[in-house]
C-alpha cells in the first residue's frame, strides 16, 4: 500500500529542487555578473576602484529606493479619487533646508572615497621599473628606462581569422607578437604618449586606461601581485584597424623577469651585431623579393591592400604610382621616416635595413611594376645617415 504524500513533504520535496536549481544556476549567474558589471581586477587599486564603484551603485540605489518610494506613496496615498486636496503652501523653509542639506552630505559621502582612490591611481611615485609606452597606428612601442630595450608589439591574430577563413581563436584580436613584460611585486610607472592619433591604454585588470597623446606624456602605474597573462586593447577610436591594436601583458616572478631582461639585452646585443654583417652582405632579387613580400604582407598591406591598390581616398596604391616607378629616393625616404600628417609612419625604428631594402624592392616590382630595381641595405644604411 502506498502512503500518499503528507503536505509537509512534499513542501520538503519543492524546496528542495528549488535549492538545486539555485545552486546550479549560481555559477550562471556569477557569470553573468563578470560580464556585465565592473572588472575587479588583480591589483589593489583595481579592487579600490572597484568597491568604490559598488559603493557608488548602492548608495544610488537607495536614493532611487526613496526617492521613487516617496513619490509612488504620495501619487497613491493623495489621489484625488480618495478625496485629497492639495495644500495651499507657497514655501516651507524646513523642507527647502533638507534637501539642500541631505544631498551635500550624501555628495560630500561619495567624494571622500573617490578623491582617495583617485589620488592613489595618480600617485607614481617610487616606482621601480619605468616603461615608456607609444602607440602607433596600430602597434603599441615599449622602451624599458635604465637599459637599451625596447620593441614593438603587434597583433598576432592571423589575417585568415580576421577574414573568416578561420576559426576565431580563445584569444582573437586579443594576441600580440611580443607582449609587455613586468616583474610581480614591484611597482612599475607607465609613461604614455603617441606617435601619431590619440590612443588609450587599458588594461581592465589592472584599472588602467590612459589616453595616449602626441605631444604629451600621461602617467598611469601598477603593482601586480600574481604572475599572469593580462590583455587589453586601445580603448579610442583610432582609425581603421583600431580593432587591431591590442595589448598583452605577462607578470613575471622577479627572478624570471630579472632573467628576461637579460635575455632581451643579449638578442639586441646579436641584433645589432647581425645588422653590421648584414650591411656587407648583398641579396639577390630572388630573395629579396620573398622577404620584401613577408614584410609587406606584415606592416603595408593592411592599408595598401596585397593587391598593391589600396584604398580609393584613403590609401594611396603603390601599384603602378609614379613614386614606386621613378623616384626611389623618395621611396625610400617614406618607408624611413613616414609621412607627417597621414597614417603612413616611419618604419626606419621598426624594420631592420634589410628588411626596408626588401620590401623597398617589392614594392617596386611587384604587382607589375617590375622596375628590375634591387635594394641593399648598404642603400638604405647610407641614406639614414646623408
Amino acid at each position: 500500500m502506498v502512503r500518499p504524500r503528507r503536505k509537509n513533504e512534499r513542501r520538503c520535496s519543492v524546496s528542495i529542487k528549488l535549492i538545486s536549481a539555485l545552486v546550479a544556476m549560481a555559477p550562471v549567474a556569477a557569470q553573468a555578473r563578470s560580464q556585465l558589471n565592473l572588472t575587479q581586477g588583480v591589483t589593489d587599486i583595481s579592487q579600490r576602484v572597484y568597491d568604490l564603484h559598488m559603493t557608488i551603485f548602492y548608495i544610488c540605489c537607495v536614493i532611487g529606493v526613496v526617492v521613487f518610494g516617496a513619490m509612488f506613496w504620495s501619487m497613491i496615498r493623495h489621489r484625488k479619487s480618495k478625496g485629497r486636496k492639495p495644500a495651499t503652501f507657497h514655501e516651507n523653509v524646513k523642507v527647502e533646508i533638507a534637501w539642500t542639506v541631505i544631498p551635500f552630505l550624501i555628495l560630500i559621502g561619495m567624494a571622500i572615497p573617490a578623491t582617495s582612490t583617485l589620488i592613489a591611481m595618480e600617485d607614481t611615485s617610487e616606482a621601480e621599473v619605468t616603461v615608456l609606452v607609444t602607440g602607433s597606428q596600430w602597434k603599441w612601442h615599449y622602451k624599458y628606462f635604465d637599459t637599451d630595450v625596447e620593441y614593438f608589439s603587434l597583433l598576432a591574430t592571423p589575417r585568415q581569422q580576421i577574414e573568416n577563413k578561420l576559426d576565431k581563436g580563445e584569444n582573437y584580436l586579443l594576441e600580440v607578437d611580443r607582449p609587455l613584460v613586468i616583474p610581480t611585486g614591484k611597482k612599475v610607472r607607465f609613461l604614455i604618449t603617441s606617435d601619431d592619433v590619440i590612443h588609450s591604454w587599458w588594461v581592465p585588470d589592472f584599472a588602467v586606461k590612459k589616453d595616449a597623446n602626441p605631444g604629451m606624456i600621461n602617467e598611469a602605474w601598477t603593482k601586480v601581485d600574481e604572475p599572469g597573462i593580462y590583455r587589453g586593447q586601445c580603448a579610442e577610436l583610432c582609425g581603421k584597424d583600431h580593432g587591431f591594436m591590442p595589448v598583452v601583458v605577462i607578470a613575471k616572478e622577479p627572478a624570471e623577469y630579472d632573467a628576461w631582461m637579460a635575455e632581451q639585452v643579449a638578442a639586441k646585443q646579436r641584433a645589432e651585431e647581425e645588422e653590421q654583417r648584414l650591411l656587407a652582405m648583398s641579396m639577390d632579387m630572388d630573395e629579396a623579393m620573398e622577404l620584401g613580400e613577408r614584410v609587406y604582407v606584415g606592416s603595408c598591406a593592411a592599408c595598401h591592400q596585397a593587391n598593391g591598390e589600396g584604398i580609393p581616398g584613403v590609401f594611396p596604391a603603390l601599384k603602378g604610382s609614379d613614386m614606386a616607378l621613378n623616384d626611389m629616393q623618395g621611396h625610400i625616404d617614406i618607408v624611413v621616416n613616414g609621412k607627417t600628417g597621414t597614417s603612413m609612419q616611419a618604419f626606419g625604428n621598426q624594420l631592420t635595413m634589410q628588411e626596408i631594402a626588401a620590401v623597398v624592392t617589392y614594392e617596386r616590382n611587384a604587382w607589375g611594376n617590375d622596375t628590375g630595381d634591387l635594394v641593399q641595405a648598404a642603400d638604405i644604411n647610407a641614406f639614414m645617415n646623408e
